[in-house]
């Protein structure tokens, strides 16, 4: 097997001695350059002369969106810790490095670390990777997490306890025209959550996310875009997304950014390490998404541009179920249709359920509605929930979900009958560090 190899050694001792082996005789991989910084060695990568790259854990940004980069590039990963600095190696795993050797390791077992690197991504490789598919710019599932115990922090919570399962991830999407993702997402939430489960919401809609507007709080909050900078860091744990989230009620809520143009804060690359995170502190964690799912065509050859659809796409790929929320006339299931072919292009292993919202007898009865979404669409439909615009206005007005606002409401009763359909365990004990 033969390879280039670029180091990042940041001036560690360990850095001198990995080139200096690999520049003896017969060595199977080769020293191509030494970095001095994440840009000279995304540049590297950019060439296509490295199979593999050996960075120091404290290189300075070194994120998990470079990370991401590399990946995209082809290129593996080998991350070097302080043996006597554990928290270092928990950071590299955190932000993507899959393979971390310790700096006392020797050369020699550095070097056996990078071949290794290489091989796997040979054989096995990353999903995603490759220039031609604009997807590779989002991560995979399970990406730029670990279930490592020494993540955590240390506030005695143990994921390896039995009872601490990580929890469920429930994507809320839809189409473009106003379904009612939002309502949908944080009353299931709220359902779920009065039900004694630890519950997340989250709101990851880059075009419109209004959950701090519907719930009264502060839009100003560091909110996901601050959850999303820790996590491209490493730097994300229970204890700090508690910190970022604000609670209401039983749910516990991480808002959205307030303003459209601030999208570029929400990364694709650091949504993973988000998501990761948020299952070790709630037994149900619900997202609300954004519509679009398509690539900018302008940018598909450039796969490191930021791209706004990313942050959907990655919570859609990491999630555990998926809600397609449609509105249940024609023009809304006409837009479910096409959404649903797009979600199938986009994230093949998306497994949607299908949700009719806002159904209303002047536009389409109930059972005519799902028999539409049937025929059309080939699944069926989970729950049609009525138009309910006086409980919804009340709720609005209130800052409260409609358990709270509108107990009685129908549309409440339908929700609340979806919550006991998707999270039948909702009552699965997980510790929550908000109440600490």
């Amino acid at each position: 097997m033969t390879g280039g190899v670029a180091t990042a050694g940041s001036g560690h001792d360990w850095e001198n001695e990995l080139v200096s082996a690999l520049g003896r005789p017969g060595a199977s991989l080769s020293v191509v350059r030494r970095c001095v910084d994440v840009a000279d060695l995304l540049a590297v990568a950019g060439t296509g002369q490295a199979a593999v790259v050996v960075v120091a854990a404290d290189l300075r940004r070194l994120t998990s969106d470079a990370v991401q980069r590399l990946a995209t590039a082809g290129v593996a990963v080998v991350g070097v810790y302080s043996a006597d600095d554990q928290r270092a190696r928990v950071r590299l795993e955190r932000i993507g490095v899959t393979t971390v050797v310790a700096d006392d390791a020797g050369p020699e077992a550095l070097a056996d670390a990078a071949r290794t690197a290489v091989l796997e991504r040979t054989l096995g490789g990353a999903p995603g990777t490759g220039f031609g598919d604009p997807r590779s710019a989002v991560p995979w599932p399970g990406h730029g997490g670990t279930d490592h115990p020494d993540m955590l922090p240390p506030n005695g919570f143990d994921a390896s306890e039995p009872e601490r399962r990580p929890g469920r991830v429930i994507a809320v999407w839809g189409p473009t025209g106003a379904p009612g993702r939002t309502t949908v997402a944080l009353n299931l939430a709220a359902e779920i959550a009065e039900s004694g489960a630890p519950t997340l919401l989250i709101d990851a809609d880059t075009y419109g996310g209004v959950i701090a507007n519907a719930l009264g709080l502060l839009d100003e909050s560091p909110g996901l875009a601050g959850a999303c900078r820790m996590a491209a860091n490493g730097r994300l744990d229970a204890a700090q997304l508690a910190a970022l989230s604000w609670q209401v009620g039983p749910i516990r809520v991480l808002t959205g950014i307030a303003r459209t143009d601030r999208w570029p804060e929400v990364r694709a690359s650091a949504i993973p390490g988000v998501l990761a995170v948020a299952r070790t502190t709630a037994a149900t964690v619900v997202v609300d998404c954004g519509f679009g799912l398509e690539a900018d065509e302008e940018i598909t050859f450039d796969t490191a541009a930021p791209r706004r659809n990313g942050a959907t796409l990655a919570v859609l790929a990491d999630a555990d179920l998926v809600l397609a929320v449609g509105s249940a006339d024609p023009p809304g299931i006409e837009r479910l249709m096409r959404g649903l072919a797009d979600l199938a292009t986009m994230v093949p292993d998306a497994d949607p359920r299908v949700v009719l919202n806002r159904q209303r007898r002047s536009a389409a009865g109930k059972d005519e509605a799902a028999d539409a979404v049937a025929r059309f669409a080939g699944i069926g439909v989970l729950a049609v929930l009525p138009e309910d615009r006086e409980a919804t206005d009340l709720a609005w007005r209130s800052g409260l979900p409609l358990s709270r606002a509108a107990a009685g409401s129908a549309l409440r009763t339908a929700i609340g009958e979806l919550a006991r359909t998707v999270a039948p365990a909702a009552s699965a004990p997980v510790a929550d560090p908000a109440s600490r």
